[in-house]
């Protein structure tokens, strides 16, 4: 203890880095919230613009490591179904409905009757395969966001409400985060009512449980209330200019409405168009004013470091692939369609390589002991090799 007392590094173990309470050894090992944003619009975009399975497997398989490879932040909401479970549902919902209600392809399966409504005709394994595919997309959206929920906490997402809302930015930031301690709290009723020899049997048998779960979220919800009040939350007064960023927001409200009604029914493209260009920009300008108005403290500031900029170029390299016009590259091989006949998708290594770009996050948190060692030590190797 007198050796830690003076500061001695010659007798820490050599993995007690990690004990140490450094100001970058909790942000070392996580991304930027943007990097993250960049990277899920990137999942997205790839899972939205293909129905190829080669390529949509291979998004799966990306999104699936870089979830077991991102460490869970502790301030991240819990995730209650998991992707794996949320797809065995999906997927043949989704392949069983689109059966049952797009009745095209040439490999009938079987026939439903003509009299039932909707769903009467012949089930097709192109609609099977259709469906199950679209259900493999919401699937993999799912994943995404469940990775994005994973990395990032619930401040770093609700950074992003423009400043102008800021009261939803609180409401959703307290719903949020109520949701971990409403399932604590009826994990925790049901225990006690079990001990105290309750079965659930029927519909009545479900209010020993959710009677308590509502006390207690009131209780919770007015204790909250009065906290915020006393810290003074929504104690300003309304100002005076107030009424002019409204009629600004009414007014480019109405020259969006206008200039679409221009468009569609009268034919006046470049008129419509102008006009919904100058009502969007009336618009965006009233709530940058209002949210200049409205005071935001940051305490600690996230740095954008190299390892960001990496995960962004990455991202930005499977948008790329996926929405740019690459010369020489047929784009059916990624709208792939089972109709009218099922053939064998096909597969262009253009793409699939720019697909793994997906593991930008993975490949880079390999090693985060080194990460969080040069945060600390300002990537001084000299230092680096004292401190071991």
């Amino acid at each position: 203890m007198t050796d830690l007392a003076k500061g001695d590094s010659d007798s820490l173990p050599p993995t007690s880095y990690s004990l140490l309470p450094t100001p970058y050894s909790l942000k070392a090992d996580r991304y930027h919230a943007w990097a993250w944003m960049i990277w899920t619009a990137a999942a997205l975009v790839a899972l939205s613009a293909t129905r190829n399975p080669l390529y949509l497997a291979l998004t799966l398989m990306c999104i699936g490591i870089v979830s077991v490879t991102v460490p869970t932040q502790a301030s991240s909401g819990p995730i209650p179904l998991s992707p794996i479970r949320f797809g065995m549902v999906v997927v043949p919902l989704s392949a069983l409905f689109n059966a049952a209600t797009a009745h095209i392809g040439r490999h009938v399966i079987f026939r439903l009757p003509h009299q039932i409504p909707l769903i009467g005709g012949p089930i097709t394994l192109e609609a099977l395969v259709f469906g199950a595919l679209n259900g493999l997309v919401l699937t993999g959206i799912f994943a995404a966001f469940t990775v994005l929920n994973k990395a990032l906490p619930v401040r770093s997402l609700t950074q992003f409400i423009p400043r102008a809302f800021y009261p939803v930015a609180v409401v959703v930031s307290i719903a949020v985060t109520f949701v971990p301690t409403t399932l604590r709290q009826f994990q925790q009723i049901r225990e006690a009512q079990a001990i105290r020899g309750h079965r659930i049997r029927g519909l009545r048998d479900w209010l020993p449980l959710f009677l308590p779960l509502l006390v207690g979220g009131l209780e919770r919800a007015l204790q909250l209330a009065e906290a915020m009040v006393a810290r003074g939350l929504a104690s300003t007064q309304e100002q005076a200019h107030d009424w002019g960023t409204r009629l600004a927001i009414a007014q480019g409200l109405a020259a969006i409405a206008i200039g679409w009604l221009l468009r569609v029914v009268w034919k006046q493209d470049l008129l419509g168009m102008a006009l919904m260009l100058a009502g969007l920009g009336l618009v965006l300008a009233a709530l940058w004013l209002i949210g200049r108005r409205v005071p935001r403290t940051t305490y600690r500031k996230e740095p954008w470091t190299a390892r960001d900029s990496a995960m962004a170029l990455s991202a930005v390299v499977v948008m790329a692939a996926y929405l740019m016009p690459v010369p020489g590259l047929d784009r059916e091989i990624i709208f792939y369609n089972p109709y009218p006949v099922l053939t064998a998708p096909r597969f262009d290594p253009f793409i699939g390589a720019a697909t793994l770009a997906l593991l930008g996050p993975a490949l880079l948190a390999l090693n985060p002991q080194s990460s969080a060692l040069s945060a600390r030590s300002g990537a001084d190797p000299g230092r680096l090799k004292a401190d071991r």
